[in-house]
């Protein structure tokens, strides 16, 4: 079996990454060696990661991430890179949660060590479920665990969601809030337009994506629900297993005030996606992984909070999933990897299953 090939996601030489790296690090730690730096073999789309080991006497050898604002030169895929905000965002949820994440380490604004600010991290040994090939084919670990084991760790991702939406202070999110007017559901959707129209500036537009935010409205909420810390990229790929149990929680870049079922649909929708392209090409895949019923019944008994609008919330989730497959898209084709063909909006992946959402025949 096999799949398109990974997009590029940088233009950045690893080798005079580590150089630089070690020169900065002896400002931070005087006498200190960045030891055995790489690039992940499932380096992200978005920001990008280092990995590397501290040697130094004092403290002994140390296992580090390192997580760098995007490479302006690569078409990123978003518009900016706040590196402060997720470095406080990750202590905010330290600090104030036992949900875990990465110590995080040291923070740097200044562009001119590596290139673009970025911060350091610990290191969580351990193992994620790969989007290259994706976990729901057959051959990883994920795929090969017994249903029992399977269960543990959907029943665990979720008490991570629970308990981030239940244990960070609504006060403290203020250097979170998204600009515009209404409330944080309101403001998250106007972002999302905002980066459409960023990501369309001088390229064809999506008829199906304009046709979702018009759908969206229609099924918009009577009430938006408790605003919490919504970690953004709310899935099983962003988080590292010990066994089946969650060891430490990645990617905060999309972290912002909202509703609980934010979260909650990005969380059921994005298996779904990998699901359904696994079906497509022919595996069984893991259909009882992550059901729709089954998030939203322990979440609810974890929390006492029954989610609803989930109609609103999984069709936000596939929207917002396929601006960030467009604007990726468009990367290819601005390194000549792809043509742009007649239909802009099959360059989104899963446009078959969007217009799905907005003609409401997904889920039935």
């Amino acid at each position: 079996m096999t799949t398109a090939p990974r997009p590029r996601t940088t233009t950045r030489d690893p080798e005079d990454l580590g150089r630089r790296l070690t020169a900065w690090l002896g400002t931070r730690l005087p006498g200190a060696r960045a030891a055995h730096v790489r690039v992940p073999a499932a380096n992200g789309l978005s920001s990008e990661t280092l990995l590397f080991d501290i040697e130094h006497p004092e403290p002994p050898l140390r296992a580090c991430a390192l997580r760098l604002a995007a490479d302006p030169a690569a078409y990123t895929v978003f518009p900016e890179y706040d590196m402060a905000r997720q470095f406080r965002t990750m202590r905010l949820v330290a600090d104030r949660t036992d949900v875990p994440v990465p110590r995080v380490l040291w923070l740097e604004e200044d562009p001119e060590p590596l290139g673009a600010p970025f911060f350091v991290m610990e290191r969580v040994e351990g193992r994620v479920p790969p989007d290259v090939m994706p976990y729901t084919y057959e051959g990883n670990w994920l795929h090969a665990a017994s249903d029992a084991q399977r269960a543990h760790l959907e029943a665990a991702s979720v008490g991570v969601l629970a308990r981030l939406h239940d244990q960070v202070p609504l006060d403290e999110l203020e250097f979170l809030a998204l600009p515009g007017e209404g409330d944080a559901l309101r403001r998250h959707v106007e972002s999302q337009r905002a980066y459409y129209a960023w990501v369309v500036d001088g390229v064809a537009r999506s008829p199906l994506i304009e046709d979702a935010f018009a759908r969206l409205e229609h099924l918009w909420p009577a009430e938006s629900g408790r605003t919490v810390l919504s970690w953004g990229d709310a899935r099983i790929g962003n988080i590292v297993y010990d066994g089946f149990d969650p060891v430490a929680v990645l990617d905060w870049e999309m972290a912002a005030p909202a509703p609980r079922e934010v979260d909650l649909g990005w969380t059921i929708y994005l298996h779904r996606f990998f699901q359904d392209l696994t079906a497509a090409f022919g595996q069984a895949g893991l259909p009882e992984l992550l059901r729709r019923d089954r998030v939203e019944e322990r979440y609810a008994r974890l929390t006492g909070h029954r989610p609803r609008d989930m109609e609103f919330h999984t069709l936000y989730a596939a929207l917002r999933h396929a601006i960030v497959m467009l604007r990726i898209a468009y990367r290819q084709v601005h390194f000549g990897e792809i043509a742009v063909p007649a239909d802009p909006d099959t360059l989104i992946l899963h446009h078959g299953t969007l217009r799905a959402m907005v003609q409401g025949s997904y889920w039935s």
